[in-house]
């Protein structure tokens, strides 16, 4: 049965109001660093951390990599938590993005916070990244536990 809010208008600005898109919240005003710290010690010791627990870091970590290397050339992807672009260059648009990076949700909470190194990630393929410009070494890592509080 179709929604009884549902427009007729074809264009996608113009969608049912009860269906939202998906879009992560990656935003910067609401970044939850206290996750992170949370994920590192169950990874420390040696457990799995919880799920939300995981999301909320990887949100969080996500946003200070945008901060620290805005831009739109690089599709960074940790699914199923988030993706966002980065890094200065050519922007990408339509298709598929020609620089493309992407980890587990763990391999991508290590290498954010230089428990993982990028040659040994991308190595052992715990993170692949495709494209001239698809290498975050200089941005990496971006947490730092003495100011992300």
């Amino acid at each position: 049965m179709p929604c009884p809010q549902a427009s007729r208008d074809p264009r996608p600005e113009v969608l049912c109001p009860c269906v939202e898109t998906y879009r992560p919240d990656v935003s910067t005003s609401r970044a939850n660093f206290t996750a992170v710290s949370g994920v590192l010690a169950a990874l420390d010791a040696g457990d799995q951390p919880e799920p939300a627990l995981l999301r909320d870091a990887v949100r969080a970590l996500l946003a200070l990599l945008r901060q620290r290397a805005p831009g739109r050339s690089v599709e960074v992807r940790v699914p199923p938590y988030g993706a966002i672009q980065c890094v200065e260059g050519p922007v990408h648009t339509r298709g598929k993005p020609p620089n493309v990076v992407q980890a587990d949700p763990v391999a991508f909470v290590r290498l954010a916070t230089g428990r993982l190194g990028w040659v040994e990630a991308i190595g052992d393929g715990r993170v692949t990244a495709s494209g001239i410009r698809a290498d975050l070494t200089p941005y990496l890592p971006i947490w730092d536990p003495t100011v992300n509080q």
